[in-house]
């Protein structure tokens, strides 16, 4: 059981003297998590933008598209035809 016990004691220090060696700083771990972050935007508005333009060329689009122009076509027929 000492054993064991003491194993961990040394790989707990040993952690602790690698992240000591570690010479950023909280400011630049800031920095960089705020680049990360704005790579994640720009990759997410981008990928969102592709699927936009992709669903509005798509077939299912296009005719969607062109069923609610007739459909407001034939309402608006129906009404001038109402008016006279």
């Amino acid at each position: 059981m000492r054993l064991y016990l003491a194993v961990a004691v040394l790989m707990l220090a040993f952690v602790a003297y690698t992240e000591a060696q570690d010479d950023t700083s909280i400011q630049d771990r800031f920095d960089k998590f705020g680049q990360k972050l704005t790579e994640i935007g720009q990759s997410l508005a981008e990928k969102t933008k592709t699927a936009f333009h992709d669903i509005h060329n798509s077939e299912f689009g296009t005719s969607t598209r062109n069923w609610f122009t007739d459909a407001f076509q034939k309402i608006k027929d129906k009404i001038e035809e109402m008016r006279q």
